[in-house]
């Protein structure tokens, strides 16, 4: 127990966490990871422990818990088996990692196989490791690798995250720990199931209460078989509805040539179809007209526009 009576362990672990298959979560599922305070020069990643070497000391039904100065639980360390080594980081057997949060709600849970332990308070998961959180919100990502800090996680690294009907390639990401809201961010592209694509930066992914959605206050381009829509203040897509608002102006462009602008366009994906709708001021323009009017209707699958309340149309 002597790694456990220095004051070395009662820094705060931050968990760095690096993914080479899909990374689950918020659900059981398997992963590599690896989990440390401080990373230091003379530790390499462990990816296997020779269980020869003869131990100083052994605990069955080891735990090991960790308070802030004020006495508020940070986290647990259970383990089956603790051996501590001579010349070597201590080995865990069956090891399970807790977080807690200010109300000493579980935040985060770690289990694995084995893990082993530095002098430095390093924690490195050797094999498959199991997260998830008591939310029940899962969120499926592939990433080589993901930051554990201060109650948040964080990455820097290129980010594909896995949506019930769409796959969303950004270049990092962060969130809370206690929060079912992610922010993916820099350059973000969201490929549909129907074949549409979204590009934007910086989009926030909220499932709290039921709400599922992915929002986005940057200039954003819709692209979908032949129509091109630019809308320069975001976009609101709605999961549960199959709703997409582009928001602010927004400007059409359907391959014919011609143009349609308009205002807060909603695009309704439902029932595999794709129409374009807006209440606010709208103008078609091509080679041969200009109509404006105040609400729109276009469906992008059959071609089929629809201006109307008080149309004014002229053609040269």
């Amino acid at each position: 127990m002597g790694l456990f009576r220095s004051k070395k362990i009662q820094s705060l672990l931050i968990f760095i966490i690096a993914v080479v298959a899909i990374l689950w979560i918020f659900q059981k599922n398997l992963m590599n990871i690896f989990v440390f305070s401080q990373p230091s020069p003379n530790e390499e990643v462990v990816e296997s422990q020779n269980t020869d070497i003869p131990y100083l000391e052994k605990i069955d039904n080891f735990i090991i818990k960790e308070y802030s100065n004020n006495q508020v639980l940070l986290h647990t360390i259970e383990a089956d088996v603790y051996k501590s080594f001579k010349n070597a980081p201590v080995q865990l057997e069956t090891v399970k990692v807790t977080t807690f949060d200010e109300l000493q709600n579980k935040n985060l849970t770690l289990k694995s196989d084995r893990a082993v332990i530095f002098k430095s308070g390093a924690i490195h998961f050797i094999d498959q490791v199991e997260i998830k959180t008591m939310s029940g919100i899962s969120h499926e990502i592939d990433t080589e690798l993901l930051i554990v800090k201060d109650g948040q996680i964080n990455s820097n690294r290129r980010i594909v995250y896995l949506g019930e009907t769409a796959k969303i390639i950004a270049e990092g990401m962060d969130m809370d720990l206690d929060r079912d809201i992610m922010n993916l961010n820099g350059e973000v592209q969201i490929l549909q199931d129907t074949g549409a694509t979204i590009d934007t930066k910086d989009l926030l992914i909220n499932q709290e209460g039921g709400v599922k959605k992915y929002v986005s206050k940057k200039p954003t381009v819709y692209r979908s078989n032949q129509n091109i829509v630019n809308a320069d203040k975001g976009i609101d897509v709605d999961m549960n509805s199959k709703l997409t608002k582009l928001l602010g102006n927004v400007d059409i462009l359907d391959g014919s040539g011609g143009s349609l602008k308009s205002y807060d366009l909603i695009i309704d994906q439902s029932n595999g179809g794709e129409i374009f709708m807006s209440d606010s001021l709208s103008r078609f323009k091509s080679s041969t007209v200009d109509i404006k009017s105040k609400k729109m209707h276009y469906d992008a699958i059959s071609k089929k526009l629809k201006l109307m309340d008080e149309v004014v149309a002229v053609y040269e």
